[in-house]
């Protein structure tokens, strides 16, 4: 484990890109740690990987993904994240401590929270529903990257059609949060399931669009014919 951890290491040193490196910054309000290498370069290092990584027990797979999040480094975070999501056929419901942990002592911007959530975790979600309950106490968590994950995590389900009882349930409780990566992100969730359940969701921005933050809201109804984005926008 130890060699692969390392090989990858000298791979993203390798391919470090001074803009890259100096323009990364600009997409986050939080200082983050970052070598600098583009995500497409990323994905290629950890694709590298894949095989041998599919051959190792699953506990292994996941301690090597610990030792990649503790580093802080956002290359390394999507690594994890792109390793955690290659087994996700292997995935069983336990497997949700070990990303709810990731989530609450690792993750500390958006691109690493959305990573890890919209694949992995929104993944492990729609393989058992049952988790759902789980996203509902992390909307109500103090931890901005919990609440925001909550939202996130059903992105690609909320795309499927699923699950619209949970994700306004989820938008309930993120409904006037005062953070503004919160608010886009259940406003994310939302224009997400309405693109199977517009005018469910258009009800439901409707019936909130006095005490909705306007950045949620805008996001909400992003994909909404223009005639009723004019409607939810009017005051």
């Amino acid at each position: 484990m130890e060699t692969i951890i390392k090989t990858v290491r000298q791979a993203l040193h390798d391919q470090i890109d001074a803009h890259t490196a100096e323009s990364g910054q600009r997409f986050f309000k939080e200082e983050i740690k970052s070598y600098g290498v583009k995500t497409g370069v990323v994905r290629t290092i950890a694709n590298a990987h894949l095989r041998q990584i599919r051959m190792m027990a699953k506990s292994d797979i996941w301690a090597m993904c610990d030792t990649l999040w503790q580093s802080g480094m956002l290359e390394e975070s999507f690594i994890a994240c792109h390793w955690s999501y290659a087994l996700h056929k292997q995935f069983s419901a336990d497997d949700f401590a070990v990303f709810e942990r990731w989530v609450a002592q690792y993750v500390s911007n958006w691109a690493s929270c959305d990573t890890l959530c919209n694949h992995t975790i929104g993944t492990l979600v729609e393989m058992f529903p049952d988790l759902l309950q789980n996203l509902r106490l992390w909307a109500r968590s103090e931890n901005r990257w919990m609440r925001r994950a909550a939202a996130v995590t059903l992105i690609v389900p909320a795309r499927h059609g699923k699950f619209l009882y949970d994700i306004f349930a989820i938008a309930d409780s993120l409904l006037m949060d005062q953070d503004d990566l919160v608010q886009k992100g259940y406003g994310w969730m939302l224009k997400a399931a309405s693109q199977a359940h517009q005018q469910a969701v258009f009800d439901y921005v409707m019936a909130r669009k006095d005490f909705m933050p306007r950045t949620a809201l805008r996001y909400a109804i992003e994909k909404m014919p223009e005639a009723l984005r004019a409607q939810a926008m009017a005051k």
